[in-house]
C-alpha cells in the first residue's frame, strides 16, 4: 500500500481546459456547472475574495470537461484581479475552449467591505438565435 505524504497535492492547479466532444450536437440543450469555492485574491489589499460562478452553457461541438474546470479554477486561488475583469477572463477562457452557441457566466462575490457584487458576462455565437422559453402551467 503507497501513500503521499502530508501536505503533497496529487494534482496541481493549471489554465488547461480540456474538452470533449457534445454527444447531442443535433439539439440545443442547457448544461449548468457551480462553482461554490472560487477564490482570488482582491488587487488592492491581497485578501481573499470568495465567489460562487454559476456556468451555464449551449455546447455545439465541444464541452468542457469537469476536472479540468477544477484546476483551472483553483488556478486563480493566489492571483489579484478585480471581480469584473475575472468573470470576464473565466468566460473568454471557456468560450475559446469550447466555442458554444451561448454561455453565460454569474460570478457572485461573497461581501467585501459591506458591498456584494456579482457580475454577469455573456458570449453568444454569430447567428444563433435562442430558442423561445416554454411555459408550463
Amino acid at each position: 500500500m503507497s501513500s503521499k505524504p502530508l501536505g503533497q497535492n496529487p494534482t496541481k492547479p493549471s489554465r488547461d481546459l480540456e474538452v470533449f466532444p457534445n454527444p447531442q450536437t443535433s439539439r440545443d440543450y442547457t448544461i449548468r456547472i457551480t462553482v461554490p469555492e472560487f477564490t482570488c485574491l482582491c488587487p488592492k489589499t491581497g485578501q481573499p475574495d470568495f465567489a460562487e460562478l454559476l456556468l451555464e452553457y449551449i455546447p455545439d461541438q465541444l464541452c468542457v470537461e469537469l476536472k479540468a474546470l477544477k484546476m483551472y479554477v483553483w488556478s486563480y486561488r493566489d492571483e489579484g484581479t478585480f471581480h469584473e475583469d475575472i468573470t470576464n477572463k473565466i468566460l473568454d477562457d471557456l468560450v475559446t475552449a469550447t466555442a458554444p452557441r451561448f454561455m453565460r457566466l454569474t460570478a457572485d462575490f461573497n461581501v467585501r467591505g459591506g458591498i456584494y457584487t456579482s457580475v454577469v458576462a455573456e458570449h453568444r455565437a454569430d447567428g444563433w438565435v435562442a430558442a423561445d422559453q416554454v411555459k408550463l402551467p
